[in-house]
């Protein structure tokens, strides 16, 4: 759903905003490069309504560590929100 609705893309193009909600170096455990950034960011269209909410690392180059993009946590799709429920 975020790679087909292109969440990302549209924060790229300037369609949507990318709020930082959450920034913080990133812990050892995560096995990023020393310097990365752990951020939830919202994406909110052009009204501040959030759409999607994403967690990625920032590397130290302002480029997106692990996989390489944003790891989706919530969307708001045709008025539905998905959201990932963290297991106990």
């Amino acid at each position: 759903m975020f790679n087909e609705g292109k969440f990302w893309e549209r924060v790229q193009s300037g369609e949507l905003d990318a709020v930082i909600l959450r920034d913080r170096i990133a812990p050892p455990t995560a096995g990023q490069l020393p310097g990365s950034h752990s951020q939830s960011v919202s994406y909110r269209d052009e009204d501040g309504n959030e759409v999607a909410r994403v967690h990625q690392y920032l590397k130290p180059d302002k480029t997106i560590g692990a996989t390489g993009r944003p790891d989706p946590k919530r969307l708001l799709v045709d008025g539905i929100l998905y959201r990932l429920v963290k297991s106990a």
